[in-house]
């Protein structure tokens, strides 16, 4: 499929998921929608919802919030904690409004939850999640039951940390509550849902070029004003490219050296993305990059 059939297809009422790796162009194409039919769009990315880092993220600037409405960007302080139960119950009236959703990001975990739905996981202890901070990734992960191992991205500590956590909480595997799942926000076969097909030959110059605008635009000085209070392990401060700019401000890389390191990270997290796409997200439309 190509981008010219999505627009076409995306004249019908109903809701639009666009999903894709980070840098494969879904906010120009959800802008693009809305431009041509009408709706809001929304976000969908675990990052860009925090307020802290609009440049580094990519949020939509000012011109394209002007463009056509858009909703979950920059809406979280950052030292709040947010979760994708968080943004289930910020997306729900959303989903459900006058105005048809155009649902847009590169969290795959967010579009699972909003059309397979989500596990209710009783809240875990800040104690447990301490202890799980302090221990590297192939302890948390070996401690993982077999079900639960199959179902997530092993080589993502985030989503890891967060099976172990609320096996160490609940005594019961993370797969456990998956299988008692309520009905979703959205029916998978009313959306229009679509993947940017992006492989790197073709990504990787786009990520490289973008990370160099962002550098142009104001994201050293984003890093600047989080300096005083940054902690990588808040998920706020995880967005990609703040770490080495951080460790630029202090001394520790030259900015040539973190641009090489923000822009490799940003392709390593392009192609968790491309993973998680290609085991959950089967019978999504693929469109050219």
């Amino acid at each position: 499929m190509q981008i010219s059939d999505v627009i076409a297809r995306a004249a019908q009422p109903r809701p639009v998921l666009i999903a894709g790796p980070t840098a494969s162009g879904k906010s120009a194409l959800a802008l693009a929608i809305a431009e041509a039919h009408g709706g809001t769009i929304v976000n969908a990315d675990a990052l860009q919802v925090f307020a802290r880092w609009r440049v580094l993220t990519a949020r939509p600037d000012a011109d394209e919030l002007a463009r056509a409405p858009h909703a979950l960007y920059g809406h979280v302080a950052a030292d709040q904690e947010y979760s994708v139960g968080h943004w289930l119950r910020d997306v729900a009236p959303l989903a459900r409004a006058a105005s048809r959703p155009i649902i847009v990001g590169g969290t795959g975990l967010y579009f699972t939850a909003l059309i397979e739905g989500l596990a209710e996981i009783p809240p875990v202890p800040a104690a447990i999640r301490a202890e799980a901070d302090a221990l590297p990734l192939d302890a948390l992960r070996d401690a993982l039951d077999a079900d639960t191992r199959a179902r997530i991205d092993t080589a993502n500590r985030a989503r890891v940390q967060r099976a172990w956590e609320v096996q160490r909480a609940t005594g019961r595997g993370l797969a456990h509550w998956q299988k008692n799942t309520p009905a979703p926000l959205l029916a998978p076969d009313a959306c229009l849902r679509v993947i940017i097909d992006a492989p790197p030959e073709r990504l990787n110059p786009r990520i490289a070029r973008r990370f160099a605008s962002m550098l142009e635009h104001g994201a050293l000085d984003e890093a600047r004003a989080a300096l005083p209070d940054f902690d990588p392990a808040r998920p706020a401060d995880r967005a990609i490219g703040a770490p080495e700019l951080i460790a630029y401000l202090r001394g520790a890389l030259s900015l040539d050296q973190a641009r090489d390191a923000a822009t490799l990270a940003t392709r390593q997290y392009a192609k968790r993305q491309r993973t998680w796409f290609r085991k959950r997200m089967k019978d999504w439309h693929r469109v050219a990059l």
